[in-house]
């Protein structure tokens, strides 16, 4: 199936494959996708749509398996500070819907920043646009077609042992 994110890199004329997977509404998690496309959770990354106040908008872009640093996020984004965007507000600014969400084809280019960690890997998976359908492509692409930044944006994992 052709998405907006699938167009978006074609007209960039950027390789990808597409990876498409059974959607389960009640589990929307990039844990879950990773494993139905086949691949590590820290392998798929998830879009996230946060708010730095009003009208400022910045995608952070992590590993399945990571939380998002919200401190961290807005130091590399030079804002005060950084939140989630409300759920509802994601689908009129974006044009997508939760575990659809991607950078490629939305209403507006708002700056990416993408974990650092995204170099350490051949290939990556990111949401083409719609629930059930990933993009597979080297990360290199990806940050050149999201005209994205690197930075560390995720919580450092909690040692064994030390519940959360």
């Amino acid at each position: 199936m052709k998405t907006n994110g699938a167009r978006f890199l074609e007209n960039l004329g950027i390789a990808f494959e597409l990876n498409e997977y059974e959607v389960d509404p009640e589990d929307l998690s990039a844990v879950s996708v990773a494993k139905k496309v086949g691949m590590p959770p820290e392998q798929v990354f998830k879009t996230l749509l946060t708010t730095g106040g009003p009208g400022v908008y910045v995608f952070a872009v992590i590993p399945g398996d990571a939380e998002l640093d919200f401190k961290k996020l807005a130091r590399a984004a030079g804002l005060r500070k950084a939140e989630m965007v409300h759920l509802k507000e994601v689908q009129p600014l974006t044009g997508y819907i939760r575990g659809g969400v991607t950078v490629f084809g939305a209403k507006k280019a708002y700056p990416v920043f993408v974990d650092e960690t995204v170099i350490l890997f051949d290939k990556i998976s990111v949401s083409a646009g719609v629930r059930g359908t990933q993009l597979i492509l080297s990360p290199d692409d990806y940050l050149r077609a999201a005209e994205a930044q690197t930075a560390d944006l995720t919580k450092a994992a909690a040692p064994e042992g030390h519940g959360q």
